[in-house]
């Protein structure tokens, strides 16, 4: 029976409601900007792992370097993409 249960499932599931509860937190407690940002950044991209890897079970498959190279390669887009905007209108360069 005990194979039967999903606990990887369900600590994932309980791992998103607590960062879930720490970026209502940054919300409810009076944060300086910059603490805020960094802690409501920092639980995003974790949060995002988590539901990457576990409910969407991006390591399960026997192709798995592919897909986390994949993810990689996007993420390396998204921040070129946001930094070289950056860079042209906010920087002025």
């Amino acid at each position: 029976m005990k194979e039967l249960f999903p606990i990887k499932q369900v600590m994932g599931y309980v791992f998103s409601l607590l960062l879930t509860a720490v970026a209502l937190a940054v919300y409810f407690l009076d944060m300086s900007f910059a603490v805020g940002m960094t802690i409501l950044l920092i639980t995003a991209f974790i949060q995002a792992g988590v539901q990457l890897v576990v409910f969407m079970h991006a390591g399960e498959t026997k192709d798995k370097g592919a897909i986390y190279t994949n993810i990689y390669y996007g993420l390396f887009i998204a921040l070129v993409t946001i930094f070289g905007t950056l860079l042209t209108m906010v920087w002025d360069m």
